[in-house]
């Protein structure tokens, strides 16, 4: 049994075993229940009392190196694992996927370059307004449906605080701190109260301009709008306006573009007409002048707006508007090449 015990004991010591690269492999080796030491202690129960005291002592000491060098075997092992989880600071770095610009912020950049082409400035205000930036002062009946709250959204009344319906409310502020001559556009985020389908949500993009100056004319309007359809959707881009109403412009009207899928042929998305529409626009109204403290016997101008959403619609030949607020990234990569 000495020997035995000696013999374990130099296996231990040696660190030689491939058992001892294990915590657990050493464990059930030499400390388990079947383990080399359990039988030694076995044995050592069948000698005669007078040689148990030699042998026990031993034994005893081989139990206690075995554990110790358990210990030290599994303190190895959670020390190699943290070395492990430090990251390596030498190797290169993943590459994260590119992102995109979204659709409607690329078609906001092109509207707005081709306008500071032209001199606008950019004029930007508040989401939340009151009644008179945004009906009022452009000139909106008390009993006009958009005040309805069908259309609006109203946060609270007595004074009237809403959701803006437009950026024409940009406008009037403008107007309101400066005087003519003034030549801005406005985007911006709009809400209305409408159904959310295919055709309409009630978040969408705008982008509005005035030019209010002496001697400003509706031709000069129309030559603005011809020059801003060739650079958005081509040169061979044909215009035609249609009378229409609001309450802020008159005369006023609806711009049409001529179909760039079918180039005026027809077909589904103009319906077979060859024509597109794409904005409103008409001369300021002279009421709307007067109210912003602007001497409307002096000064004339024009103003315009379309939706963002509608323009990348046509560019894009998106059917569906939806899409542009999903943050589905199979639709947005497919933008990754216009910017």
């Amino acid at each position: 049994m000495l020997e035995k015990i000696k013999k374990i004991k130099e296996e231990i010591l040696s660190g030689l075993s491939s058992t001892q690269k294990d915590a657990e492999s050493f464990r059930l080796r030499y400390l388990s229940k079947k383990g080399i030491i359990s039988e030694l202690f076995d044995s050592f129960k069948a000698l005669p009392s007078e040689q148990k005291k030699q042998y026990g002592k031993k034994l005893n000491e081989l139990k206690q190196l075995a554990t110790q060098k358990l210990e030290e075997i599994r303190a190895s092992g959670e020390s190699t694992g943290k070395e492990k989880d430090k990251p390596d600071l030498t190797r290169p770095g993943i590459q994260l996927p590119l992102g995109t610009r979204h659709p409607v912020s690329i078609i906001r950049r092109e509207i707005i370059d081709i306008f500071t082409r032209l001199g606008f400035v950019i004029s930007e205000g508040p989401e939340i307004e009151d009644d008179w930036h945004v009906f009022s002062a452009l000139n909106f009946p008390q009993d006009h449906p958009a005040r309805d709250m069908q259309d609006t959204f109203f946060i609270r009344r007595n004074p009237d605080i809403l959701l803006r319906t437009h950026t024409s409310s940009v406008q009037v502020r403008v107007m309101e701190k400066q005087q003519p001559p003034i030549r801005t556009i406005s985007p911006g985020r709009v809400f209305r109260n409408e159904a959310i389908s295919a055709r309409a949500h009630c978040i969408f993009h705008q982008v509005e301009g005035l030019y209010i100056d002496e001697g400003v004319s509706f031709a000069d309007m129309r030559q603005v709008l011809l020059y801003f359809a060739r650079e958005m959707f081509g040169q061979e881009t044909q215009i035609r306006l249609r009378p229409s109403f609001f309450p802020f412009t008159e005369p006023s009207a609806e711009m049409d573009i001529s179909c760039s899928i079918c180039g005026g042929s027809g077909c589904n998305v103009c319906k077979y007409s060859g024509w597109v529409e794409i904005m409103g626009c008409g001369m300021v109204d002279p009421n709307v002048l007067d109210n912003c403290n602007i001497d409307s016997e002096k000064y004339t101008g024009y103003a315009f707006g379309m939706g963002i959403e509608r323009i990348a619609m046509l560019k894009y030949q998106v059917n569906d508007l939806r899409l542009y607020f999903e943050n589905d990234k199979r639709f947005l990569d497919q933008f990754i090449s216009a910017w």
